[in-house]
């Protein structure tokens, strides 16, 4: 499975500042644990020039102070070191070593994990002198960043992936199908799903305890078509199956969510839309992931509450209008068929291969209905669009003043673009690119015959 690096140290020290550096994510597309709202927090980055994604965990500061609230988010930020593959450890390069420092330092070597220590807060120092006394601290070569001005993240990140071991995950075959993920908080009804999708018998496979990067990818077939489903809580029998005392693990929802190509996320008809829920489906979009909602135990509701429960769920995912949200009984297995139609059509609309005379044919109709705004007493001009991607599809657009393209009109532009084209179920990413004159600078060649002309014209001026 994919890598997990926790970010730790004391309080202030950059770390906040350093996830959403490498997550790259608004805050409102960050999920926080909850109840543990001030500090873990997980999300997805990538590297550099090989762009394999990993899960990235901020934590609270470690402290030594006896309040209850400070003991309790250092046991948390405790409790991500240990479900990490890789540890950062930030200190403050403007007040130097402290004891404080020492201390962590201290417990982060006896628990023998990869540790890369990050000099935060180094710009306008000399790196060799900020750096220099956090070698007493015996972990690795310190690294000298800002995280604030984006200084010498990707040599820390660099660093990091050189001393994590390569992962045994086998490669994907395209012939395996469509991938997908179930996702959802305990209780909602995964396993049961999951059971009934792939037979009563199935053998039991567990998770290998130290092995957290490692994931179970079961072919199975729905119908006539091939998937595979991503599997982080293990496949048990129905028998086996005891949801209550299955603890929920963003890191294990983020890593599967990664590895999709679509993703299931369920949720329990008789809750609604729960904040945990809210935060998943915002890793699925953070992520980019094609997806399709299920309303799981809708055969547990009484007639009289279905329609406040259809209510609530439209009022609550208002921001998810183009995901099917399919209302399901996992246990009676109704409603699955349903599912696996919006799996493929979510499929269809994030690996679509798009045109760049049918995406300029939109971006035309769009700019006609509504043409982009004044901004500082010039107009901003869009001139053509053309595909960058897919799986989620990014459309990028070129034009001058891109920069200044306000949220309203980016979200006007994503509403035409997706009922013009049909991308239901799947994100649709927009870039744009401004374009320099490409005539800046460039000076234009004479012909024998221009020079010709322009002596006449010359001594034509000089005779009058």
């Amino acid at each position: 499975m994919l890598p997990v690096v926790a970010i730790v140290g004391r309080p202030n020290v950059g770390k906040s500042t350093l996830f959403n550096c490498l997550t790259r994510s608004r805050d409102a597309l960050v999920a926080d644990e909850p109840g543990l709202t001030r500090d873990r927090k997980y999300g997805i980055a990538r590297t550099g020039a090989e762009n394999n994604a990993y899960v990235v965990v901020d934590t609270g500061g470690l402290t030594d102070d006896t309040d209850s609230m400070a003991r309790a988010i250092s046991t948390q930020a405790l409790r991500a070191v240990e479900e990490s593959d890789a540890v950062i450890f930030m200190v403050d390069g403007r007040e130097g070593l402290t004891a404080a420092d020492e201390e962590i330092a201290s417990g982060l070597r006896s628990t023998g994990k990869i540790v890369t220590t990050a000099v935060n807060k180094t710009e306008g120092l000399d790196a060799d002198i900020a750096t220099g006394e956090f070698h007493a601290l015996g972990l690795s070569e310190p690294h000298a960043i800002s995280a604030a001005h984006r200084r010498g993240i990707q040599t820390l990140v660099d660093a990091v992936f050189a001393r994590i071991p390569p992962s045994s995950e086998v490669p994907r075959d395209d012939n395996d199908g469509i991938s997908v993920a179930i996702v959802g908080r305990p209780n909602v009804g995964k396993s049961t799903l999951i059971n009934n999708l792939l037979g009563e018998d199935r053998l039991v496979a567990h998770d290998t305890p130290g092995t957290t990067r490692d994931s179970v990818r079961v072919p199975f077939r729905h119908g006539a078509k091939k998937y595979t489903l991503i599997d982080t809580a293990g496949i048990r029998r129905r028998g086996r199956v005891s949801e209550k005392v299955e603890k929920f693990s963003v890191v294990k929802s983020l890593q599967a969510i990664a590895q999709a190509d679509v993703v299931i996320v369920v949720v329990d008809a008789g809750e609604g839309i729960t904040d945990q829920d809210a935060g998943l489906l915002g890793l699925v979009l953070d992520a980019g992931r094609a997806l399709t909602i299920a309303v799981n135990k809708w055969d547990c509701m009484h007639a009289s509450d279905k329609r406040l429960a259809r209510s609530n769920v439209a009022r609550k995912l208002t921001f998810l209008d183009y995901v099917t949200v399919h209302y399901t009984s996992a246990l009676k297995g109704t409603g699955l068929r349903r599912l696996f139609v919006s799996v493929d059509q979510a499929w269809r609309s994030a690996s679509r291969k798009m045109a760049t005379s049918e995406l300029n044919a939109v971006l035309a109709k769009a700019l006609t209905r509504n043409p982009p705004p004044v901004v500082r007493g010039r107009r901003i001009k869009l001139r053509y669009a053309h595909q960058g991607g897919s799986s989620p599809p990014l459309i990028v657009i070129h034009g001058n003043q891109t920069n200044q393209v306000p949220d309203n009109y980016r979200r006007y532009l994503v509403r035409t673009f997706r009922e013009s084209l049909g991308l239901h179920g799947t994100p649709i990413q927009f870039q744009f690119k401004s374009g320099d004159n490409p005539y800046k600078g460039r000076r234009n060649v004479i012909t024998p015959r221009q020079q010709r002309k322009r002596k006449r014209l010359m001594k034509h001026v000089k005779r009058r």
